[in-house]
This record gives C-alpha cells, sequence and structure tokens, in this order.
C-alpha cells in the first residue's frame, strides 16, 4: 500500500514525551502513517537518523515509541557504514519514511555519498511518504536556514529539491529564522518559502501545498514571497489533527 502520488509531510514536530517512555510519535507522525493508506496491517516506517548521527540511544526510543504506536519500525543507519545490505529495497518495501532533525547539512553530505538522495527520490515517486521534522523538514526542500554551521543561523541552498521551494522550521521558537528567511526570499538567495511553527506540518501532493495541518492549538503555518526587493508573508491557518491516544 503506498500514497495514490508522490506525498511529503514536512514539519516542524511529531515527537512528545511519552507515557512510559522518554518519547511518543505525536499526531504529525501518525497523520504520515494515515497519508500512506497503510491499513489492516501495522504500518511500515522508516526511521532515518542520519542528522544526529544514527545516536544510539535515539533509536532505541523511537523503536518504543513505534512498538507503543503499532507501527513496525525500521532504523536506516549509515554509521559507521550501511545497516541493510540494499537501502533502496529497504526504504521501498516502507508505507512512511521519518526523518529525525539534526544537522541538515551534514544528512545532505553523507546521503549523497551513499546515494541515498536518489533512493528518496524514488521512493517519492514510488508513493512513500517522505516526512520528518526540522532537519527532516528542510532535506526535501530547495533549502532554508539553518544552524547546522554553528550558533548563528546560515542558509542552506543545495537541499534535496523535491519541493522547489524554501523551508522554515521552528518559525515561532527561534527569533532569529523568521528574519534570515525573510532576508534570503528577499535578496533570491531562496524562492518562495514555506514555513512551520513547532507542532506544524505542511502536506504536498507532488509538489502542490495542499494543506496545513497541527497537533498544537494556535499554531502557524506561513508563506514567505518575494516583492520588489522584500519578503511578505501570508500566515496560514492549519486544521487541528485528532491527538494520538495516550
Amino acid at each position: 500500500m503506498t500514497a495514490p502520488e508522490p506525498t511529503i509531510l514536512a514539519t516542524s514536530g511529531g515527537h512528545r514525551a511519552g507515557g512510559r517512555t522518554m518519547v511518543a510519535f505525536d499526531a504529525l507522525v501518525h497523520h504520515a502513517v494515515e497519508l500512506s493508506g497503510a491499513h489492516g496491517r501495522r504500518p511500515r516506517v522508516l526511521y532515518v537518523g542520519t542528522a544526529i548521527g544514527d545516536a544510539e540511544h535515539f533509536t532505541a526510543r523511537m523503536t518504543e515509541a513505534a512498538r507503543v504506536a503499532g507501527f513496525d519500525l525500521t532504523p536506516l543507519h549509515l554509521f559507521p557504514m550501511p545497516n541493510v545490505e540494499d537501502i533502496e529495497e529497504t526504504v521501498l518495501a516502507q508505507d512512511v519514511v521519518w526523518v529525525m532533525g539534526g544537522s541538515v547539512a551534514n544528512l545532505l553530505a553523507v546521503w549523497r555519498v551513499h546515494g541515498v538522495d536518489r533512493v528518496m527520490r524514488r521512493a517519492w515517486e514510488a508513493g512513500v511518504v517522505l516526512s520528518g521534522v526540522s532537519a527532516g523538514s528542510l532535506c526535501w526542500f530547495k533549502g532554508g536556514a539553518t544552524d547546522s554551521f554553528g550558533p548563528e543561523l546560515r542558509p542552506v541552498t543545495n537541499a534535496l529539491g523535491l519541493l522547489p521551494y524554501g523551508n522554515g522550521v521552528h518559525y515561532d521558537v527561534d527569533p532569529g529564522r523568521r528574519p534570515l528567511i525573510h532576508r534570503l526570499v528577499a535578496d533570491g538567495t531562496l524562492p518562495t518559502a514555506h514555513c512551520t511553527d513547532d507542532g506544524v506540518g505542511l502536506v504536498y501532493r507532488g509538489t502542490e501545498l495542499v494543506e496545513a495541518v497541527t497537533e498544537a492549538r494556535g499554531k502557524g503555518a506561513y508563506v514567505v514571497v518575494p516583492d520588489g526587493g522584500t519578503a511578505v508573508e501570508e500566515r496560514l491557518e492549519p486544521r487541528e489533527l485528532p491527538a494520538p491516544r495516550r
């Protein structure tokens, strides 16, 4: 079972503290599974932790979160070597790919070394839902604002480009991100940018933004467009997702 057309859910959320686990999947992860159309069996979710160096403790936490949610989780590790014989076969066998946050610059470099960038495009075209948080959102776009290079935010412009836009994550909690996105769009470093407050996700069918959704009431999504040497921002009101069972 795959999504009926190429689908991406790009987010600034998806995780919360669990009742009996350190981490639980919040409504955005559950929505990614819903978008895949998986039913009648346990959904297959690929967890990709490249952006945090495949930290084993977090893989363990995500495995527990998947167990509680009723998902079959497969981790894709690239450190110190790929943990599967055939990366493409593994990715294409999933319903959902969930990419963890961290360093998007490091993620992109390591993915390209192992050909994961090409595999993700093929998975997207095949209907595997691509999703993730923070770096796991930025990677699907042309680029955005990142702290991959140090505490001072800088642009990244060499992301996968499956979606022909810029991307801004953590838009309401990091005060430097909104002004930097506006500057990058205004001067043409980034194209029109789609941005999310924490807890918000953007759903794309093909390359078209079709809906903003949220697991946190009162949060917003934003479209930032160039306008004669400056940038103009429009707020989108997301649809509130039902809370997953706790």
